[in-house]
């Protein structure tokens, strides 16, 4: 039984700073911060939420996870904190994977946190399983933030992908488009480093400082990192509501025009078909799970700015059947569609024949649970992965490719998305 207090904060940066770092100094830890993002349907619940400590965890493979997890949140009916793998795919369809991974994370991982902390409206909302609120309400204010180490920057990623293969490739997948096998497919490239010393949380902080993303996350698993600033949410419940927010459009920001790039991306007709596409799979995913006639679009090709990006990002909404558990729901919506393709399962088989990565927890999605079984959970784009053990660090990224793409568009596309991320890695001090 969870002992619950909440507390007046009035100091919100210094609240969240300290609670960034005390988090990121306990093994297990998850960080989630919306950086006050109210535009639009994008808003989440807490101006963050964190789980840290490890009083149960869950690592699986593909196979039997999505069973399990579902067995575990019945038996529990707490607070869980973790996320989905790509790979699970090969769970829910007829799929493999294939290819290195030098991250090494489990496809399913979550944990029951010892101590879950939110802030909104003002407010600090601790719940902790073994120590009293107050007594951790002290360590978090008391809790002394290291000084940042002199560590060397990682000056330059290594592409796993030679620029000509990857013009190579989008032909091919242009090609599978005009013979008829699939309308859309996201293809990704890794970027990567190795003998990399990086630290995790003051990276994160750097890369949050320049994106200030709506879902940013930072995942801690012992010797494992994932330091997000993703702009997307994947699925979230809220009652017998289901949300999906895909992104299919990208812009860069600048200082000399950028209405013209908003009013581009609004008006093109290549970011509306991919992003129409996604969104009638998305409508098709949601329908497995929800009241017939429930699945709306309330926002179409709604555009979103960022710190450093535009986005094209439409909403998704549907009422879940009463007999369908959220893990399901879930389920029968994964991989994310913006990261799949359309028809889904074939975009899925060519991914894994052209991409030369295992994707891991890139394009899977991290987040929680709530003990009412209400849920939120992002789509892990914009994110740095990092093994501190093999002191391998990987950066993944990618776009839609359809017919009328041109590769030397799409891969300088992946290169804007992936700019604070290269930015941060080169900055390091």
């Amino acid at each position: 039984m969870r002992q619950k207090a909440s507390f007046t904060i009035h100091d919100l940066q210094f609240w969240r700073r300290q609670l960034h770092h005390w988090a990121a100094s306990q093994d297990v830890c998850m960080v989630l911060d919306s950086h006050h993002y109210e535009e639009g349907l994008m808003c989440r619940d807490w101006e963050l939420l964190l789980g840290a400590g490890c009083h149960e965890i869950l690592e699986l493979p593909a196979g039997d996870a999505f069973t399990s997890l579902k067995k575990w949140q019945n038996d529990i009916k707490d607070w869980m904190f973790g996320g989905f793998g790509y790979d699970l795919k090969n769970e829910i369809e007829n799929l493999h994977s294939e290819h290195p991974d030098c991250i090494e994370f489990s496809d399913m991982v979550f944990f029951r946190p010892e101590i879950v902390i939110g802030i909104r409206d003002g407010n600090m909302i601790i719940e902790s399983l073994t120590k009293s609120p107050e007594e951790v309400f002290a360590q978090v204010y008391n809790f002394s933030i290291p000084k940042r180490k002199e560590i060397n920057p990682v000056s330059r990623l290594q592409p796993r992908l030679s620029k000509s293969s990857y013009f190579d490739i989008i032909d091919k997948i242009r090609w599978h488009i005009i013979e008829g096998d699939l309308y859309e497919m996201n293809f990704c490239q890794e970027f990567y480093a190795e003998e990399a010393l990086l630290e995790p949380m003051a990276v994160w902080e750097d890369l949050n400082e320049l994106a200030k993303p709506p879902f940013a996350t930072f995942f801690r698993l012992r010797d494992k990192y994932i330091l997000s600033a993703s702009p997307e949410r994947f699925l979230k419940k809220s009652g017998d509501t289901l949300i999906s927010q895909p992104i299919k459009g990208t812009r860069p920001r600048s200082a000399s025009h950028d209405k013209l790039l908003r009013e581009q991306l609004y008006n093109s007709q290549k970011d509306r078909a991919e992003n129409v596409m996604i969104v009638d799979l998305v409508r098709n995913d949601l329908a497995r799970s929800s009241v017939a006639g429930s699945v709306k679009v309330p926002e179409l090709f709604g555009i979103y700015t960022f710190e450093t990006v535009h986005q094209m990002i439409s909403t998704v909404e549907s009422q879940l059947r009463p007999e369908v558990h959220p893990i399901d729901a879930i389920r029968n919506a994964f991989p994310p569609g913006s990261m799949t393709g359309a028809p889904k399962v074939m975009a899925m088989e060519l991914i894994e024949c052209y991409e030369k990565t295992r994707r891991g927890f890139y394009a899977g999605s991290l987040g929680y649970f709530s003990p009412a079984g209400d849920f939120d959970f992002n789509v892990v784009i914009r994110s740095i992965f990092y093994n501190e053990t093999n002191r391998s660090v990987s950066v993944q990224v990618g776009g839609a490719v359809v017919f009328d793409s041109t590769a030397e568009t799409e891969y300088d596309e992946c290169l804007v998305k992936a700019q604070a991320l290269f930015e941060v890695l080169s900055k390091i001090k």
